[in-house]
């Protein structure tokens, strides 16, 4: 009797007749956890294969040329005359992060040469139309000739850019928040 009882009470009939309402219930939040886990997972790996922009000072990766590691550096050290002779050098006019670093140290220069860093910003922007750092940077060199429509402009195509926030993002709005506030 026992064998029997335990063979119906396993019986999908069975099963069926005695599930309970909560006991489904715990199955869905299971199920959309699970589904929510994977559409994180896709949208972490379609992240990781945009290209990264990354700023005049970010710390260098295994893949960056020499002549990068070495303009970061000297950026990071403010010296200014040497990451231009390093980025010279280098010359590598097909890289959007060269010529957004080209932009970046004549800007920052003494004195500034912001039509140069202009061209340069337009040409990574050219090659590479979301990268990150030309965008913030050209962004404050439009603050720097007093073109706060230019710098928003730059800000929105960020905003675009930076589909979840990104440093870039906040840093450019500060700096436009700033220029607003002084112009007051």
């Amino acid at each position: 009797m026992n064998e029997t009882r335990t063979a119906m009470s396993t019986s999908p009939v069975t099963m069926a007749r005695h599930r309970s309402a909560p006991d489904s219930a715990r199955r869905r939040p299971a199920f959309a956890r699970l589904a929510i886990a994977l559409l994180g997972a896709a949208l972490i790996g379609m992240l990781a294969v945009l290209p990264e922009a990354r700023g005049a000072t970010s710390d260098p990766t295994p893949s960056d040329p020499a002549w990068l590691v070495a303009a970061r550096q000297e950026l990071r050290s403010r010296q200014f005359e040497a990451a231009l002779a390093t980025l010279r050098k280098a010359g590598d006019t097909s890289s959007a992060e060269w010529h957004n670093l080209m932009g970046y140290t004549l800007r920052s220069g003494t004195p500034p040469d912001l039509a140069t860093a202009e061209i340069h910003y337009r040409k990574a922007l050219e090659l590479e139309p979301r990268h990150r750092s030309a965008l913030e940077y050209y962004g404050e060199l439009l603050l720097m000739k007093n073109d706060l429509a230019g710098a928003e402009a730059m800000l929105e195509r960020l905003n675009k850019a930076c589909r979840f926030g990104c440093e870039e993002l906040r840093d450019l709005r500060a700096a436009i928040a700033r220029h607003k506030a002084a112009r007051k």
